[in-house]
């Protein structure tokens, strides 16, 4: 009997294990559960709704047809509430139960706030999702200003996006800076000073006390009005935090799995139920080398691990392997080169 594959998480991991399913389990049943409204889309194209592209459409990796033509249930808007391992079920947000054979964890991470920042968040704007930068390019004005908090290399490649398209942007800079890149303090200054020959404003948040609040500006002024513990201000069209990645694991807390901060998994990316394996930035694997659990970022390591979870559930035993530099290099004192810029 074909067995029924579930993948939670419709992203470059999810999208990637599906893939390798359907080609080494023709007869299987897929399922893919996720909350985003839209099929999977490269979500580190979004810079591009400010360069004109708009339509959702232009954002999809693989057009709707293709869930038909391979027989890949997919379920949009669709949250996961809790996993019975023991019995092999997923209870979905609606009371719905769904049985499984198998399942791949590939659920991501939502955008991470500090919880001094978390009395502010109603004058945030994320950019996570397609809707979230078409909101961000609807409220940001020819020529104005975002405010970009923190500026992991999401964060970080949004804003040279802006700076070319004529905008301006502020970066208040603290240690999630160039996440998830550990630079140290020397480095961080030569890469900082990259930005600002560029023409981003450069604030210190150690310097200026931190943020003592965000608020709405005032008439005639930009949106948002954002003062530092010393005193000091600035205005902003929109204000963006860009802190890393938080792993979506809540649901997966019952299911009798280890979890630290992420999905604990063997370098096979099996969790400690033969049942479970988990891909992308919800997990953290094991390294020997390192004799730690340890995350692996970026579009090359989350769609590698994709694909070798669905390998390893139907046969193989193979190790995660890393694909991807993570050293972040400048290049004629002008231009930064990461890795986690390379979306191909």
């Amino acid at each position: 009997m074909a067995r029924h594959h579930v993948i939670v998480g419709s992203g470059v991991a999810g999208a990637a294990a599906a893939r390798t399913l359907r080609h080494r389990e023709p007869d299987a049943r897929i399922t893919m559960l996720t909350l985003s409204t839209l099929p999977f889309y490269n979500r580190y194209d979004l810079p591009l709704v400010f360069r004109g592209r708009k339509d959702w459409h232009r954002f999809l990796v693989d057009p709707p047809e293709y869930y038909v033509k391979n027989r890949i249930e997919l379920r949009r808007c669709t949250q996961v509430a809790n996993v019975d391992a023991e019995n092999k079920t997923l209870l979905l947000a609606h009371n719905e139960e769904m049985s499984y054979d198998t399942l791949i964890v590939a659920s991501g991470g939502r955008a991470y706030l500090p919880e001094e920042l978390s009395e502010f968040r109603a004058y945030l704007d994320g950019f996570g999702s397609y809707e979230q930068a078409i909101a961000v390019k609807n409220k940001l004005p020819e020529g104005g200003t975002a405010m970009i908090l923190g500026g992991d290399m999401i964060g970080l490649d949004l804003a040279r996006t802006l700076i070319d398209t004529g905008h301006k942007v502020s970066l208040a800079y603290d240690a999630h800076t160039f996440w998830p890149h550990e630079v140290e303090e020397e480095q961080q200054k030569e890469l900082l000073d990259v930005f600002a020959k560029m023409g981003v404003e450069l604030i210190s948040l150690e310097a200026e006390g931190g943020i003592e609040s965000i608020r709405k500006g005032a008439k005639g002024l930009p949106a948002r009005r954002i003062v530092f513990g010393s005193g000091n201000d600035r205005y902003a069209d929109v204000v963006m935090p860009f802190y890393g990645l938080s792993p979506s694991v809540e649901f997966m807390v019952r299911a009798g799995v280890d979890i630290e901060r992420g999905l604990l998994v063997k370098p096979n990316l099996r969790t400690t139920n033969e049942s479970i394996y988990a891909a992308g930035d919800v997990c953290q694997i094991w390294s020997a080398a390192e004799n730690r659990y340890r995350f692996f970022y970026g579009w090359k390591n989350v769609r590698a691990m994709g694909d070798l979870a669905a390998r390893n559930l139907t046969g193989e035993d193979e190790a995660f392997v890393p694909s991807q530099d993570e050293t972040l290099h400048i290049h004629d004192g002008t231009t930064i080169h990461s890795p986690f810029w390379e979306y191909a």
